[in-house]
């Protein structure tokens, strides 16, 4: 009966319109490319390791997984476990669980609410003052009262109050979700980033190692030639110098190559003295050869980033409707119906049964303006949000025009790198040539071999940031996270 009560009020409730705006996605950019920094075509190529060219494919698709384009299994592995065990992940995992748990709580703000009770009542009555309750001749005082009661409740929402506060708390959820997906590409790229540097710095610490020899051996040779008078301090102090400027580069070098293995450690969701046996070297990565590029009107569906800001736009246009609707006039229905009786056994006997039902209406009529500006509130808080969702925008296309121009100089820097490196090291050949025909000199042979050394790590320089700017455009890109399967970001 309640139900049938109920009906009218709730298809009334749901056929109402709900206050306040609604929710249009923001328009796309419009620029067909990123200015300037467009990438055109292929980039130049070098000789050696990370010296392919690459070429930049607009609108081509990118790979879920798209750390396996540098073909090392190794940090296929290694990105593998950051996922399964860095704890970012689990804790995104569970914020996403507690909004959706959230969102489904609210729900239930659309449906009556319905409570069954049972009341067991021991009492005395004062004879002398009050009439006896049960309106039977007064014999004993005390009585007992036994209750059992079905409640209903519910507020209808006619204006749009309550679905106003569930749109917010799904988009909640959505931006929830990209918060998650946001994290497992940043993680992924991170371990991607870390595992060329530690591959750099190794390569550095070679050279420089190397490097800090020749100058030894510079410096031993001085001291012998000053020995026999062949050479002065003028010569020598100056060389000792160097190779203790040299040696001074040495320890900062280790210590990153020391502080990357830790990053990358806790990336892997581990303590430091379970650091991961893999090492990495330059000449064990494979440069990917074709890059994608997106437009902006795509990269904002593609970055998380930009689709978390837009659910957060869509969640204070809800709050707005939220707010407007707390304005408006509130009703409230409620019924129950039972069952009363002096004895247990009695109850849902004849005469003992009872209902009632009835409606209720409630205004605010002064509340010093809180209700007027928390709706002010709610409006400069969707004024705050989309101004956030245009400078997500904007970053994300910064992002990805910073890292096309850093593939353009990085392909260029590395030819000029290799191109020195190359000069270097046919210098350094000839010297040895003329060495052992007697016609230049032990020092000459080492200045030819330290500035052989000096382009080397330039050249192991240049080769780690075209490895790392590859990374960083498949990131700023948004990591082919729609490539996955949709059980990922669950």
């Amino acid at each position: 009966m309640l139900l049938r009560l109920m009906a009218p009020a709730l298809l009334a409730a749901l056929a109402a319109c709900a206050v306040g705006p609604n929710f249009h996605r923001p328009s796309p950019p419009a620029d067909r490319d990123y200015g300037n920094a467009q990438a055109q075509g292929t980039t130049v190529a070098a000789p050696g390791t990370g010296g392919a060219a690459q070429t930049f494919t607009a609108g081509a698709e990118i790979p879920g997984q798209w750390w396996t384009l540098f073909e090392s299994p190794k940090l296929n592995s290694l990105v593998e476990q950051s996922l399964k065990g860095n704890p970012n992940i689990d804790a995104a995992r569970a914020a996403l669980r507690e909004a959706d748990h959230l969102y489904k709580a609210q729900r239930a703000a659309l449906l009556p609410n319905v409570q069954g009770g049972f009341d067991a009542t021991r009492a005395k009555n004062a004879v002398e003052t009050l009439a006896n309750p049960t309106s039977l001749p007064q014999v004993n005082p005390y009585y007992n009262l036994y209750t059992a009661q079905l409640s209903l409740s519910y507020m209808p929402d006619v204006f749009g109050g309550t679905r106003r506060a569930l749109e917010e708390a799904r988009a909640q959820v959505a931006a929830t979700r990209y918060e998650l997906i946001a994290t497992y590409i940043t993680l992924s790229s991170n371990v991607v980033a870390t595992a060329v540097q530690e591959a750099s710095l190794r390569g550095q610490i070679t050279a420089t190692q190397r490097l800090l020899e020749l100058q030894h051996q510079l410096t031993e040779t001085l001291r012998q030639q000053r020995s026999l008078g062949t050479a002065s301090n003028v010569d020598l102090l100056p060389q000792e110098a160097l190779e203790a400027q040299t040696a001074a580069t040495l320890p900062p070098l280790q210590k990153q190559l020391g502080q990357t293995r830790d990053a990358l450690t806790a990336l892997l969701g581990r303590l430091p003295a379970r650091e991961p046996a893999e090492t990495f070297e330059l000449a064990e990565l494979t440069l990917p050869a074709q890059l994608p590029v997106s437009l902006p009107s795509k990269l904002v569906e593609q970055r998380p980033d930009v689709r978390q800001a837009e659910e957060n736009l869509h969640a204070a246009s809800a709050a707005v409707g939220v707010a407007l609707a707390d304005m408006l006039p509130q009703f409230t229905i409620s019924a129950e119906t039972g069952s009363a009786a002096l004895k247990i056994g009695q109850l849902f006997g004849p005469y003992t049964g009872f209902w009632d039902i009835g409606a209720s209406l409630s205004q605010t009529l002064f509340d010093a303006g809180a209700l007027l500006y928390r709706h002010r509130a709610a409006d400069d808080a969707l004024d705050a949000a989309a101004a956030q969702y245009r400078a997500a925008v904007i970053l994300a296309c910064q992002n990805v025009a910073d890292t096309l121009r850093a593939l353009q100089a990085d392909a260029d820097a590395l030819k000029a790198s290799a191109a020195a490196d190359l000069a270097a090291r046919e210098a350094f050949e000839l010297a040895q040539r003329q060495h052992e025909l007697g016609t230049l000199s032990t020092v000459a042979l080492l200045n030819a071999e330290q500035a052989y050394q000096l382009a080397e790590i330039t050249l192991v320089q240049a080769q780690a940031n075209r490895y790392a700017d590859t990374a960083g455009l498949f990131q700023a890109l948004g990591g082919g996270w729609w490539n996955l399967p949709e059980a990922t970001f669950k």
